[in-house]
């Protein structure tokens, strides 16, 4: 079973008006895992997509995706798979590959149907691409780590970069993910924007009751967002993207736009945040 709903891009003046609700409803990706389904969302955000597939021991499909008016949906896109459940594979252009919890699978432009079964939780990422490249399977063993912050700002992490410059080639889709330190809180400090990406976090390895306290929006006239487990919280270009959590938790991290630079960003220091 597929579904896939549409988030259409929000100007900085438009979401200065928003309630919680409205917020809620055009920036955070709730209930994207379901035993049985595809749940995927399609954004206008540089029409990057994300969403989760969970065969739970089955067999699901993706292919055609009546959103981008292809064949396929990989006919004119990359796609970044991370696995955040059980083992599972996954199966595209003839190849089959086994990812463990924590893995990352990158398939180029015109891999055709994908196709997960086992036990995984596969979170899907995915953005247009303009030429195919190889698939690769990046393990924990082939990521870059880079190790960041300190104890006395609550920020000490270590983030491990995937689909990045360092590790692989991509046409505009860069992933890794994030995690915190004992004691550590907050994911990203000082908070930063880049005009030339959005950037769409899942947050995961949560507590049920646990929840990050997301920030978001222009850095003169922040917002925020409650997260759950296995939320995904979308940012447009103009929005800075920070979160403090409430124990341990991982958030991947994933973007598209018009460069593959990690550090082409503006940071916004505490003082400049209203």
């Amino acid at each position: 079973m597929l579904t896939v709903e549409t988030r259409h891009a929000i100007h900085p003046e438009h979401a200065k008006g928003m309630d919680t609700g409205a917020l809620r409803a055009h920036f955070l990706g709730q209930n994207l895992f379901a035993d049985g389904e595809i749940r995927l969302i399609y954004t206008h955000y540089d029409r990057f997509t994300l969403g989760g597939a969970v065969p739970a021991g089955g067999t699901l499909t993706l292919d055609k995706v009546e959103e981008t008016k292809t064949p396929s949906f990989l006919d004119r896109r990359e796609m970044g798979i991370v696995n955040i459940g059980q083992a599972g594979t996954v199966s595209a252009a003839g190849e089959t590959w086994t990812l463990q919890k924590g893995d990352v699978l990158y398939l180029g432009m015109g891999a055709g149907p994908v196709s997960f079964a086992g036990q995984g939780r596969f979170y899907i990422t995915s953005a247009p691409a303009h030429r195919a490249l190889p698939h690769r399977l990046i393990t924990l063993a082939d990521c870059v780590e880079v190790r960041m912050g300190a104890v006395e700002t609550s920020n000490k992490r270590t983030i491990k970069q995937f689909i990045h410059p360092q590790v692989m080639e991509s046409c505009q889709l860069v992933l890794g993910y994030t995690t915190l330190e004992d004691g550590s809180v907050w994911n990203t400090m000082p908070a930063h924007v880049h005009d030339r990406r959005m950037e769409a976090y899942l947050y995961w390895g949560m507590e049920p009751e646990a929840r990050v306290l997301h920030l978001m929006g222009e850095p003169g006239e922040t917002r925020h967002l409650f997260v759950a487990n296995e939320e995904a919280a979308i940012s447009p270009t103009w929005s800075v993207h920070a979160g403090a959590g409430i124990g341990g938790y991982t958030f991947i991290w994933a973007m598209a736009g018009d460069n593959v630079d990690y550090t082409d960003m503006e940071f916004v220091q505490p003082a400049e945040l209203r």
